[in-house]
């Protein structure tokens, strides 16, 4: 038996600050805006909330570029105002999890401004630095936001790596007072009541710039294991998840390993990359394969079973809304959002719900000057440049930016969807007057409901938090289907990934026993077929 901890049996909501709910009215989102949607998220039935960063910074990627871990960023709020949200979530049950940036800092931290000062300065090996000649960088790393990870700095007369923008420089891990300093500051949050981390692209710490190895480094675990060891182990029963990009389910044991020597979990993106075209990069587009997504996904049930745990998404602040994505955002926009809940929801690991995800919102389609992400605006450019008609740059735009789930959240029908009293930082999607909260919640069938069920199910059947998976149907070219064991009971989850009606001798795999627990659809056709978009959620007992 998997061993019990909280983090398995909850559900987790991820709140992009800026753009969740303003209190003051300057059209960004606030903790404040936050602490006053508190009651709403209680009754959706979440058990923590994963907060994107809100500590200072100068917001060159918004809030991944830290210049003060113990301070919030002024944008939101202030230190009281982060110790009132923990305070008041702790009352309704709800714990808060920090989104921390451990690989970098602003290049405004203190640390980086004292650290250009010269190589006798006590800051200058906190960072990554390497001889070259000006124009001329040490190698060929290339920076995730496009151009070299490398950045002349003439007063020093060297280069400081920048895995991501310029205004990132990497922290240099290798360095004891580094790692001690962060665990300082982990330990000061933890006193301050949090309820975990997600900690940002840390399988980055471990980075050997002269050999170009970013990602997987090969000290990388022991610097996460004495990090754990001096921060999370103290702490009561912390949920820390990483952000791993390059994990696999033999390294994700490592990270996930049930002795708590490192993370509780970890975010895997396998599943993520199934529509992009191999070898290239997000925004070089491909139909999803669902034969693909069956087997990436029922990889990770199997081969982490009582040996890690995992992180169930469909959407984060860095990708686009799951039901324009991989559902169907016009006609059975609600039957879709509901199947992919269903499916995600059923697996083992624990589920994570973006803000707005419960709702239904959808990716938007908006003119160049109205979109936001410096990524997005940096990949029109460099394209435009190569020759890409514009047609073919804004569907990849469409289809995959980042700014489809950064759109402010859709609380009722009024101006700017209830979000702000001022002018929004970026434009609410005109759809608001149709999908938002107020009409989701009023609504016994709408997908906030259906969302609410699927998390009270978690709470009522121990089998969804524990059981084993089993792949059904794996050939099947239109359906996703799996059992789920523990004991003497058994759930079976079907869905139907297409906008048709399909054939399924599931009669086959049920017992006189089975009772619907749940279905997107109000009445219930037979057994063997499936309408558009179709979920069920059978329970069996032996």
């Amino acid at each position: 038996m998997v061993p019990k901890q909280w983090w398995k049996e909850t559900v987790v909501y991820q709140i992009y600050p800026r753009s969740f709910q303003d209190s003051n009215g300057d059209g960004i989102g606030d903790l404040k805006g936050i602490v006053s949607r508190l009651d709403y998220l209680q009754q959706l039935g979440i058990g923590a909330i994963w907060l994107s960063p809100v500590c200072k910074s100068p917001q060159d990627d918004y809030g991944y570029d830290i210049s003060d871990y113990q301070d919030i960023d002024p944008m939101f709020g202030s230190l009281e105002d982060m110790e009132a949200l923990i305070d008041e979530a702790a009352k309704r049950n709800i714990r808060i999890i920090m989104d921390l940036v451990l690989n970098h800092t602003s290049d405004e931290h203190p640390w980086f401004q004292e650290a250009k000062k010269g190589k006798d300065n006590p800051y200058y090996d906190y960072y990554v630095w390497r001889d070259g000649i000006e124009g001329t960088p040490p190698n060929d790393l290339g920076s995730t936001f496009g151009g070299s990870a490398w950045e002349w700095v003439p007063e020093i007369g060297q280069y400081y790596l920048h895995l991501f923008s310029v205004k990132q420089p990497d922290l240099n891990w290798a360095n004891p007072k580094v790692r001690q300093e962060m665990y300082n500051m982990i330990n000061w949050w933890i006193g301050k009541g949090v309820g975990g981390f997600r900690l940002d692209v840390i399988d980055l710490i471990g980075k050997e710039p002269d050999a170009k190895i970013t990602g997987n480094g090969p000290l990388l675990h022991e610097y996460i294991r004495e990090l754990s060891r001096e921060t999370f182990q103290k702490g009561n029963e912390l949920l820390t998840v990483g952000e791993t990009w390059g994990a696999t389910p033999d390294i994700a044991k490592l990270y996930s390993n049930p002795d708590g020597s490192e993370f509780s979990m970890v975010f895997q993106f396998e599943h993520i990359s199934l529509d992009e075209q191999v070898g290239k990069g997000k925004w070089d587009l491909k139909p999803l394969d669902l034969m693909e997504l069956k087997t990436v996904l029922s990889k990770w049930q199997t081969e982490l079973k009582g040996e890690a745990w995992n992180s169930l998404f469909w959407n984060n602040h860095d990708l686009p809304r799951i039901v324009s994505r991989w559902g169907n955002d016009g006609e059975f926009r609600v039957e879709s959002a509901k199947m992919l809940a269903t499916l995600l929801h059923g697996m083992q690991g624990t589920p994570y719900i973006y803000q707005g995800e419960e709702l239904g919102m959808t990716n938007v389609q908006y003119e160049i000057e109205d979109y936001r992400d410096i990524e997005l605006l940096r990949l029109y450019r460099e394209r435009i440049e190569k020759g890409y008609t514009e047609q073919d740059v804004m569907e990849s735009i469409y289809a995959k930016g980042r700014d489809n789930a950064r759109t402010p959240m859709q609380w009722n029908d009024s101006k700017h969807a209830g979000f702000t009293t001022g002018e929004p930082w970026i434009k609410v999607n005109p759809n608001y007057t149709d999908i938002h909260a107020a009409e989701n919640v009023n609504n016994p069938n709408s997908i906030f409901h259906y969302y609410r069920q699927l998390i009270q199910l978690r709470k009522d059947y121990e089998v969804i938090v524990y059981g084993d998976y089993t792949l059904i149907f794996p050939e099947h070219p239109d359906v996703f289907a799996y059992k789920r064991t523990l004991h003497d009971k058994q759930i079976i989850v079907v869905c139907n990934f297409r906008g048709y009606k399909v054939e399924l001798p599931l009669q086959e795999q049920m017992t006189e026993s089975a009772k619907l627990l749940l279905a997107n659809y109000s009445d219930h056709l037979a057994h063997n077929e499936l309408r558009p978009y179709e979920a069920r959620m059978y329970l069996m007992e032996t």
